[in-house]
């Protein structure tokens, strides 16, 4: 299945990095399909690890950039599979929390499925426990 515009899924999903360091929440979600899922695995206890449509997903997004800063994506490996609409991604960032001043260093993987150029799944795998000890505890998201 192709896109509306014919643009490669890992186009797509690097134009989506490019709004996340833009701090641009809302254009990042505007690339989800309005029944898109999203969901983080390893996401720490007592956080929201699954999300179900654009909305949710926005919402759950919207504060981030108040909470980290993130400056940098040092490191982009997006790869394409066999299915023209699946991207996989393999990125980092780095950057500081804003509430306590740590620095925020951290590695993703990322599979994405993409519907007529719009994201349709979004599975995102990091580590909890580096996310606590950056965070002190706090989170910008809660169930």
């Amino acid at each position: 299945m192709k896109n509306s515009k014919n643009i490669p899924v890992t186009e797509l999903l690097r134009n989506g990095y490019d709004l996340f360091l833009a701090k641009d929440m809302k254009g990042w979600s505007q690339l989800c399909a309005e029944d898109v899922i999203a969901e983080f695995p390893f996401a720490p206890e007592g956080t929201p690890n699954r999300f179900e449509g654009r909305e949710a997903f926005y919402a759950y997004l919207k504060d981030y950039p108040s909470f980290i800063n993130v400056k940098t994506l040092p490191t982009m490996k997006i790869y394409g599979t066999d299915d023209e609409n699946v991207a996989i991604a393999e990125w980092s960032v780095s950057g500081e929390v804003i509430g306590n001043g740590n620095p925020y260093e951290m590695s993703y993987a990322t599979f994405v499925t993409f519907r007529d150029g719009l994201i349709v799944n979004y599975r995102e795998y990091w580590n909890p426990q580096v996310f606590m000890k950056a965070m002190n505890g706090e989170s910008f998201a809660a169930e």
